[in-house]
């Protein structure tokens, strides 16, 4: 799919990698981008930069209204970038169930219940030209991080939901990519002592990923790096993510 011209929603679009995402959407010739966040104030430096191309959209992807209402303001979306997502949970055994339960909300259920929200204005698009769904997993969708031990399999979740879109979307000529990315310099990921991504870097390899029609996007070194190890020997994987 090419971005040039598309119209582009990222949703957690207020910081950290949804913000870069909408700033490389623009460099790459996207005609409009709406930028969705729970709090559309803190959207301002981003509409500002985008000199008329950067719509605001009062978006929670936890809340069937919010969408509903999100839906109505943004018909248009060829591109859905499902980046909103939380980090609520740790240690699997200390961890409250309402703090997993937060997790699965943003991470599994969000994310697919902003995919069927904006089902219709993507299949409208794949009629007559290309359309296309992108959701943000992790490498910890392939083993998990019991640090993160919630969030990871949160992802995962999404991870294999992401796989079965693909399938059903195909056949109405959306494509779906999933793009499991590694530690990424971002509030989230701020009390990790770890490398880091610069959040434009990936944004670009995104896009890039989108645009090559790649289903599984490794946007980093880490991403990269993880998945090598993953496809020789994924217990490997494993060992290496339960000592972070």
């Amino acid at each position: 799919m090419n971005i040039k011209d598309a119209v582009v929603l990222v949703t957690g679009a207020n910081r950290g990698l949804g913000s870069a995402l909408v700033s490389a959407s623009l460099e790459a010739g996207a005609r409009r981008v709406y930028a969705g966040a729970r709090e559309p104030k803190q959207l301002e430096a981003l509409v500002g930069a985008g000199r008329g191309r950067v719509t605001p959209l009062a978006i929670d992807i936890t809340s069937a209204e919010s969408l509903a209402r999100a839906v109505e303001l943004a018909p248009d979306v060829t591109l859905l970038i499902n980046n909103a997502g939380v980090l609520a949970s740790f240690n699997p055994l200390t961890s409250s169930e309402a703090e997993l339960s937060r997790d699965f909300a943003t991470n599994f259920f969000g994310t697919l219940a902003a995919t069927k929200a904006f089902l219709p204005a993507l299949e409208r698009a794949g009629r007559t030209a290309q359309a296309a769904v992108v959701n943000l997993l992790s490498v910890v969708s392939l083993a998990n991080m019991p640090s993160i031990a919630g969030y990871s399999a949160s992802k995962a979740a999404a991870a294999s939901i992401t796989q079965a879109l693909r399938v059903e979307l195909a056949k109405l000529n959306i494509g779906v990519h999933g793009v499991f990315a590694g530690a990424i310099d971002t509030d989230m990921t701020r009390a990790m002592s770890i490398t880091k991504a610069k959040p434009r870097d990936v944004a670009n390899a995104i896009l890039r990923g989108v645009e090559q029609g790649n289903d599984d996007i490794f946007p980093d070194e880490m991403s990269r790096g993880a998945f090598d190890t993953w496809r020789k020997d994924p217990k490997q994987l494993e060992r290496q993510l339960a000592g972070l």
